[in-house]
């Protein structure tokens, strides 16, 4: 991705200072008494695959408007149809941010683009830029395979869904995260751009000049190609599109041989959830119920069953598996069976016992967790739930599987397995893929005053609830893998699940966080978690994803760092078996250092890139090709604009006053000697 900053671009017209706002950036250039940058903002970029293109973009040097604030509907008529100073920039209210409006706003030349402020609270109807069909075309359901099921034609698992992050936009759209500069041009809209008495507002105006262009056209096939001829060619090639990817996170209850390969009659349960989400806003995907809420109740069920006494001589083994990608159409899941199929890792196909996959498991009504089944498991799992306040009820053989990762395996070979959601049908989460998918929307609360230190510990009733379902996978698992002790002990623990959710969902740069992560990745820790898989691997998500399993599952190894970092060199470190990592540590209670330490675990990364990329096959329609595209910078910023007339005006101006400069510096250096001339001496005497 090209983030790199380039020049600031020629001026808009001819432009007049604006009036200090809070929050505005002050200085003494003369770009900086003239503009005010818009620095908390979110593009929508442009994505494509196999056949089309995505997202939205700007013209090559930024497009501007003149701002109006629409806040309701009626708002629109002056945009489109009454407003006198056409293009026009709009400041969307959040609720209004839909696919009606949108539409009403693609197929006009009045609109130069859009800023969205967010909408406070989520907006009640529901808003999921999604697909009503997910992963379409990618699952296990095709016109040869159940076709009754395919493209969702017995359940639309997303009703709301309108499909907005997956149309064509040729304005710029952003999204404005800080409500002081929501308030900033609001403000610079009600001093100059308010029509007075039914009439257009004078001169000067206020107006939005968004940057967001980008270099990639078409789709997938055409930018790929670009670049292939860029790198063959060119001695400075530049890239265009980069494929979307990231690393699966993995780990196995009994180490295996991360180098070599398991025996065919090994078997194997795969539990298995993804790590990643989207929405229509780049790098905006908080995923709370369609992510986060899965993935940490995986992360605490993988803790209790490691706790149990005889985990080691259990007859199957249990690879837990963190898929990235999977929103745009399976990339980590279809990675790993492509690899499992071509002998690139460790385990076959053959040696999958069962799979078991964490679906949303947030939003349940009640107790009630339903089971999306293939063949029966439900005897293991039903017998799990006892005494735990989890109810899981079957959804029934002619339903079928929700958009998951199982249906990737199922593609390619047929296995025993489940899927647990907190749906029976349709998904239960009312904001899928969008930018409101936030700790609210799982019902995370929180008592006022308490210390970020305090709210980490805090236990919530969310934590409460997805620790109860994180002890019946594990105890489900435990059976699974042949345990035949009582699994009473077996119990997730909900201030592990409290801290993870605060963590993945509230604040990365956390005191537990900073304790488990290699001092050299303490840069990963932001403010606010997102969750978008990205091109430049490994991402945030993953990273953290990986260290809170080693910390849960792995074993603290009195190594020195050195022994640690090298464990090649260390007897008996096994290393084709484990993993090591040197990480921070807590601090000290008594001084500001850390007290670092080793932690050997068996949890590993692999590559989640498309196949398609790897065989060259950028039309697949078997795997994912989503790309991204890249670009040179994104920013925005408003400023006040002059008339038309005024600009003329300067300019003509302007080159009089150059052309009377130029026949003025003629006229004096043609005359030069005569005006120039040194005067004689009046003493002096002529012979």
């Amino acid at each position: 991705r090209g983030t790199e900053r380039g020049d600031e671009g020629a001026r808009p017209g001819q432009s007049w200072a604006l009036p200090s706002f809070p929050g505005s950036c002050q200085g003494n250039s003369v770009e900086r008494k003239i503009y005010i940058p818009l620095n908390k903002t979110a593009p929508c970029v442009r994505l494509l695959n196999a056949t089309h293109q995505i997202g939205c973009q700007s013209s090559i040097s930024g497009d501007t408007g003149v701002i109006h604030v629409v806040e309701k509907e009626e708002d629109l008529n002056w945009v489109l149809a009454d407003g006198p100073h056409p293009p026009y920039m709009i400041l969307l209210d959040g609720n209004l941010f839909n696919r009606s409006v949108l539409m009403q706003l693609k197929g006009t030349s009045r609109v130069s683009g859009l800023a969205v402020s967010i909408a406070k609270p989520n907006p009640p109807q529901g808003f999921s830029p999604g697909l009503k069909c997910p992963n379409d075309g990618f699952g296990v359901y095709s016109k040869d395979y159940g076709p009754q099921y395919a493209h969702c034609n017995t359940t639309v698992w997303n009703p709301v869904g309108s499909g907005l992050s997956y149309e064509d936009f040729d304005f710029p759209i952003f999204l404005l995260e800080d409500a002081n500069e929501t308030q900033v041009i609001k403000q610079c809209y009600q001093d100059h751009n308010v029509p007075r008495d039914g009439s257009g507002p004078e001169y000067p105006l206020c107006a939005m000049q968004l940057f967001s262009h980008m270099h990639a056209v078409t789709s997938t096939v055409t930018c790929m190609r670009r670049n292939s001829i860029q790198n063959t060619f060119s001695i400075n090639p530049e890239t265009v599109c980069d494929p979307l990817l990231d690393y699966n996170v993995w780990s196995t209850l009994q180490p295996i041989n991360s180098s070599g390969k398991v025996d065919r009659e090994q078997e194997v349960i795969i539990v298995a959830t993804r790590i990643d989400s989207h929405s229509f806003f780049w790098n905006i995907a908080p995923g709370a119920e369609s992510a986060v809420s899965s993935f940490v109740t995986h992360l605490a069920a993988a803790e209790a069953l490691h706790k149990a006494s005889d985990v080691h001589s259990l007859q199957r083994n249990v690879m837990f598996t963190f898929f990235q990608g999977e929103t745009f159409d399976y990339i980590g899941s279809s990675r790993m069976v492509y690899d499992m199929e071509k002998d690139k890792f460790p385990l076959r196909l053959d040696n999958i016992h069962s799979f078991v996959e964490l679906n949303q498991v947030a939003l349940r009504n009640g107790s009630v967790l339903w089971i999306q089944i293939v063949r029966n498991l439900l005897d293991i799992l039903s017998n799990s739930s006892v005494g735990a306040n989890v109810t899981l009820q079957e959804a029934g053989y002619s339903q079928p599987l929700p958009p998951s990762s199982f249906q990737r395996f199922l593609r390619a070979r047929h296995i025993p397995g489940v899927v647990l959601t907190d749906h029976q049908a349709a998904f239960q989460n009312r904001y899928y893929q969008s930018m409101y998918d936030t700790p609210e929307n799982i019902r995370m609360q929180y008592p006022e005053g308490l210390s970020p230190e305090e709210t980490l510990e805090y236990v919530t009733d969310t934590a409460k609830s997805l620790a109860e379902v994180a002890t019946v996978v594990a105890r489900a698992l435990y059976r699974l893998a042949g345990g035949a002790n009582n699994t009473s002990a077996i119990q997730a623990d909900p201030k592990t699940v409290t801290r993870m959710l605060y963590g993945f969902l509230i604040k990365m740069n956390n005191s537990w966080f900073q304790s488990i992560i290699k001092p050299d990745l303490k840069g990963i820790l932001g403010d606010v978690p997102q969750h978008y898989v990205a091109v430049s691997s490994p991402v945030n998500t993953t990273y953290l994803v990986h260290y809170v399993l080693a910390n849960l599952t792995g074993t603290v190894v009195n190594l020195t760092k050195e022994e640690c970092l090298n464990p090649d060199k260390t007897p008996n470190a096994e290393k084709e078996l484990y993993d090591y990592a040197w990480v921070q540590g807590s601090l000290d209670p008594n001084s500001t250092t850390r007290v670092p330490y080793c932690v050997r675990s068996t949890v590993r990364l692999s590559k989640a890139l498309s196949p398609a990329f790897e065989l060259r096959q950028w039309g697949s329609t078997e795997y994912s090709t989503w790309t991204e595209s890249r670009w040179k910078e994104i920013r925005a910023r408003i400023f006040l604009v002059a008339s038309k007339e005024l600009e003329i005006i300067t300019l003509v101006v302007g080159i009089a006053i150059l052309v009377f400069s130029l026949l003025a510096t003629h006229f004096i250096n043609a005359k030069a000697d005569v005006l120039f001339s040194i005067p004689r001496d009046p003493g002096a005497v002529a012979y």
